[in-house]
């Protein structure tokens, strides 16, 4: 993907970001600007030397995200014709596409990584689904799609499929415990890992003390 230039650059963020700043789910503007200065970050310090990749792959890796779309159909739609904008050779854009792919959790029926810029995006996008601002934005995802905060009659699922995870009933609480508790050990780069750690201990405190209140008990 070295044939990505800050031209494609420009390009990708003038075609994605009107889109991305009508969403009120936790997936908007701001969060792609944070995986891009987390991915950038993360890219520096592992002295990766395509960070014009890393930038394009943050700024696209929602474009196609079914839970912003309606049918899986549409979001590969937009993503296509953002990448015709872009006119990369079909090498580069399966790439592209590939990397995108593999950026998403799916429930726990992640993707391979097809390269070392992807890790990275991933990392980055996994870090702003943790901490302080992943449990912002957890609730705000949970309160767009009329989720319940905390039901504890529902069980915390072990297992399921990538359709069960997106279609059966759950609530914002037990997301904390079907992904995002998860994720600190599934960062691939050194950065990502030290990063979330202590992003991983707060989600811990914060549920703790969710918990502690939910009962009564505070």
């Amino acid at each position: 993907m070295n044939t990505i230039n800050k031209q494609h650059i420009l390009t990708a963020e003038a075609y994605v970001r009107p889109f991305f700043e009508r969403d009120h789910s936790g997936h908007d503007w701001g969060h792609i600007q944070r995986v891009r200065r987390n991915a950038l970050f993360i890219c520096k310090q592992e002295s990766c030397q395509n960070p014009q990749a890393v930038e394009l792959i943050s700024l696209l890796h929602d474009v196609s995200d079914p839970k912003l779309h309606e049918t899986y159909e549409v979001g590969q739609d937009a993503l296509e014709k953002v990448l015709n904008e872009l006119s990369f050779t079909r090498e580069t854009e399966l790439l592209v596409k590939e990397a995108i792919v593999s950026v998403s959790f799916n429930g726990g029926h992640e993707k391979s990584l097809p390269c070392t810029e992807a890790a990275i995006v991933r990392d980055a996008d996994r870090l702003d689904a943790i901490g302080a601002v992943g449990i912002a934005r957890t609730f705000a995802y949970g309160g767009s799609r009329g989720a319940k905060m905390y039901d504890d009659e529902i069980r915390i699922r072990e297992k399921m499929t990538e359709k069960e995870y997106r279609s059966e009933t759950s609530t914002t609480v037990h997301h904390f415990y079907e992904k995002l508790l998860k994720l600190k050990n599934l960062m691939v780069t050194e950065t990502g890992k030290k990063l979330a750690h202590e992003r991983h201990q707060f989600m811990e405190s914060y549920l703790k003390q969710f918990l502690k209140e939910w009962k009564g008990q505070a």
